[in-house]
């Protein structure tokens, strides 16, 4: 699942305490807060098949549902059973024999419910329960924004431009909020799900669509069912207008539902799929193991995405048409990262959220996997390197462990840990394996606990059965150890004895980390490779050479997930930029020049940089171009033209067309102009930002022609140039514009809106623009401080000397606001 996340857990049976302690003993309560351990859930019973018939009150915002739930004791001989149901009235719980219900005792405290079975289950014997229930998620407690399970959107109709949509979230344990079940990942189960719904509308759920049936009432029931077990957080429903496009791979249906203006564009946006489902069948050894796969955008989702079995789901930012494509550079790594949950996740689930890491870790390297298999191995290290930003961005993170027993809240390891970091410890390992063993390794896991839960210890013998190798050691400090490597590099080189030492030295606190690494020597433009080991706080290499090297590249292979600061003279980055061959090498190259722009060597690289191979690059030495040096922005020039008129990315495109907006040389308006016909939003925005620059009265001119087709970059343009320059004339566009962002966005644009408001001259729309003014409240301060009062003040000054003294007083209304929230 694409999202970072206690709940009541009943737990009855026998627990060998010793030995769990020995198991965890290397772990430590990360922090003073989380000290509770968080053991795996007993199982007392199995699930073993789950049939729900639900209908949905969309007035009363209920499902009322009916559940034959089928289970058996898991080892111990058992006469009660507790399941979780958040919510709910419970109407009846009965035993099912011989096509007879006979009711049962319960008792129910809203978020669990224990029933008295009819008599003692041995773990031979199944039973069957019938449960007629209503779930009320809307009147559900619940402080998270995901913990409802059952979202009902714009139910009745009203609200403009939005869809009436029904759909589930069940990660971490939501499930339960829709249909009583044993909500833990370590269970699972096969499933019947039965949905009765409006007729005019799709549904889709896990497995196959089995029947569907029109009713007389003009509700039509479809009849879903999965009949390979999974997790009871990975079962799913949706309803709702959907267009769907129908894909397929290896005779399975692929599926992409979307909103029905979006219907031919689905291929466009997940048109990858098969290629996919083939790519990671293929490296894992194992075909995709469902009997088919859907994808379906949803309108005011909770989460990013999330991996339900057969059926992923994600929001409605997914949707776009083939213009909005061209702007989104791998947009395709949430719906991989969903994919590669259909192995890691949903085939073999993790036994606990604890080792969460088996689920989310590997989607997270199937997104860096797939980057080397569909772009190059630039894109893949970007992604590694952003992921390992990302992860570092935290101090907090460094004291969480992978596997982590200790937490208060479930919610708490969807983090950068489990995400991010475990990611990039499995990119560790596969390149310390190699891609052969790391694998066999994957099959080895994969098809010894397929449909069942697994913990990392069953990694680690999987890996270490594929590789002949012993990897407590990885394990051990990478994933029951918390923390990352901060090290230090310096060097030294002896002309006399012809010696090049390098200077090792970890400084994090915590644990010391066990390193293996490459250490790349350039001597006479020829590279050689010194495999070696870092086993100590501190450690010195030294290296016999014949002359002194050009570049002494520790960690070569740029994997280590560590925290670096390497001593490295400008001219050592500037040799790394023009011959070492990694993203990472370049990247390193142009910061160390970001900082030394002063100088002709980091004016070089970053010049140079502007014709790197990747986009990524070019697009950062864009980014990071003083443009306020002299010689940087004369030398810059042709290269920033060539970009603006030549580039294959749009992106890097956009970025140099805003560079040459602040050249602001007529001699550019032609270029800018050829510009605004590109497809990429981003070029159209960034031209006419850049227009604006040079000759506001033509990008005033120009504006009107773009106001039927725009996104993005090139909505935000016409709203700068339109708020810096239009008259009344332009208040309807601007004010809807305004109105229709976010509040967070909408608190960005406030001061060119209230510029905009001190220039025009109709009384009416200033008073509506500053009313919508005040309600942004506390949020003055932070986004638009001092210079909103000055426009203010003006525009009072403005009515004051029409002797326009309502709107003075409306004005002074709204400037005692904004000091009220400073």
């Amino acid at each position: 699942m694409k999202k970072l996340f206690i709940t009541l857990l009943f737990c009855a049976g026998l627990a060998t305490i010793g030995a769990l302690n020995q198991v965890f003993a290397q772990e430590k309560p990360a922090n003073p807060i989380a000290t509770t351990y968080q053991e795996t859930p007993a199982k007392i019973n199995n699930l073993v098949h789950t049939k729900l018939a639900v209908s949905f009150d969309y007035k009363k915002r209920y499902l009322y549902g009916k559940e034959w739930l089928t289970l058996k004791p898991h080892f111990y001989p058992t006469d009660t059973l507790r399941l979780d149901a958040k919510g709910m009235d419970l109407k009846d719980i009965s035993v099912v024999k011989n096509g007879k219900n006979y009711p049962l005792k319960f008792s129910y405290d809203s978020l669990t419910v224990a029933i008295k079975l009819d008599k003692v289950y041995h773990s031979n014997e199944s039973y069957t329960l019938y449960i007629d229930y209503t779930a009320k998620p809307n009147e559900l407690k619940t402080s998270r924004k995901h913990g409802k399970g059952l979202y009902f959107i714009n139910p009745d109709g009203t609200e403009k431009n939005k869809p009436t949509q029904i759909w589930t979230e069940g990660e971490p344990e939501s499930s339960s909020a829709w249909f009583p079940t044993i909500d833990k990942p370590n269970q699972k189960t096969t499933a019947e799900i039965i949905m009765t719904v409006p007729a005019k509308y799709v549904t889709l759920s896990n497995g196959r669509l089995a029947s569907q049936k029109v009713n007389a009432d003009k509700t039509r029931t479809d009849t879903w069912k999965m009949e390979l077990p999974n997790a009871p957080y990975l079962f799913m429903m949706a309803v709702g207008d959907f267009a769907i496009y129908k894909d397929s791979w290896r005779g399975k249906e692929v599926s992409y539902y979307v909103e029905p203006k979006y219907a031919s564009y689905a291929k466009d946006i997940f048109g990858f799929t098969p290629d996919a489902m083939s790519f990671f069948s293929k490296i894992t050894g194992v075909d995709y193991p469902w009997n088919k796969y859907a994808q379906i955008t949803v309108r005011d989702y909770v989460s990013g995405a999330m991996e339900n079995t057969t059926a992923m789901m994600t929001g409605e930012g997914a949707q776009a048409t083939k213009r909005e494509l061209v702007d989104r550079i791998h947009n395709d790594f949430g719906s991989i990262h969903e994919l590669f949950h259909q192995w890691f996740g949903d085939y073999v689930t993790t036994e606990s959220w604890s080792n969460l890491t088996l689920n989310e870790s590997f989607a997270d390297l199937g997104e860096i996997l797939w980057a080397e298999y569909r772009y190059d191995q630039d894109a893949a290290d970007e992604h590694i390197q952003e992921g390992l930003q990302g992860y570092l961005g935290s101090t907090q993170n460094a004291t969480k462990s992978l596997v982590r027993f200790y937490y208060n809240d479930s919610q708490d390891v969807f983090d950068g840990v489990t995400y991010q970091k475990g990611g990039r410890i499995l990119n560790m390992l596969r390149h310390y394996l190699g891609n052969e063993a790391f694998y066999k390794g994957l099959n080895i896991y994969l098809t010894t606990n397929a449909f069942k839960n697994a913990e990392a210890q069953q990694l680690r013998l999987a890996m270490e059965e594929a590789s002949g190798l012993d990897l407590n050691w990885f394990f051990n400090q990478w994933y029951y150890g918390a923390g990352h490597p901060e090290l230090n590099i310096s060097y030294s080189w002896d002309e006399s004895s012809k010696k090049q030492t390098i200077y090792l030295q970890q400084t994090q606190s915590g644990q010391v980390f066990t390193l293996p690494f490459a250490v790349d020597i350039y001597v006479a433009g020829k590279k050689e490779r010194h495999p070696v080991w870092m086993r100590s706080k501190a450690d010195t290499l030294t290296f016999t050479l014949p002359s002194k090297p050009d570049l002494v590249n520790v960690d070569g292979d740029k994997l280590l997930l560590a925290k670096k600061t390497d001593h490295k003279t400008l001219e050592e980055y500037a040799f790394q930029y023009a011959q070492a061959p990694l993203y990472l090498d370049r990247y390193e190259a142009i910061e160390a020049a970001t900082s030394s722009q002063k100088t002709l060597l980091g004016q070089k690289i970053l010049l140079g940089a502007l014709k790197d191979k990747y986009f990524g690059l070019r697009l950062k030495a864009l980014r990071a171009l003083n443009m306020d040096n002299d010689t940087i922005r004369t030398a810059a020039y042709p290269s920033i033209v060539d970009i603006a008129q030549k580039d294959d990315n749009p992106l890097a495109q956009a970025q140099a067309i805003v560079l040459l907006g602040k050249y602001k040389k007529t001699t550019d308006l032609e270029l800018l102009k050829q510009a605004l016909k590109s497809q990429s939003y981003a070029v159209q925005g960034a031209a006419l930002w850049a227009i604006n620059q040079i000759n506001p009265t033509e990008a005033l001119a120009l504006a009107p022609l773009y106001e039927k087709d725009n996104k993005g970059d090139l909505t935000n343009a016409l709203f700068t140039v339109y708020t810096g320059n239009a008259g009344d004339d332009k208040w309807d566009y601007i004010f809807s514009f305004y109105m229709s962002r976010f509040q967070e966005s909408r608190y960005k644009l406030t001061d060119k809106f209230a510029t905009y408001i001190g220039r025009i001259k109709s009384q009416e729309h200033a008073l509506q623009g500053i009313a919508e003014i005040k309600k942004l409240g506390v949020q003055f301060k932070k986004y638009i401080g001092p210079q909103i009062i000055a426009v203010l003040t003006r525009l009072k000054t403005q009515r004051a000397g029409l002797n326009d003294t309502s709107s003075a007083s409306a004005i002074d209304d709204a400037i005692a606001g904004v000091n009220k929230a400073k």
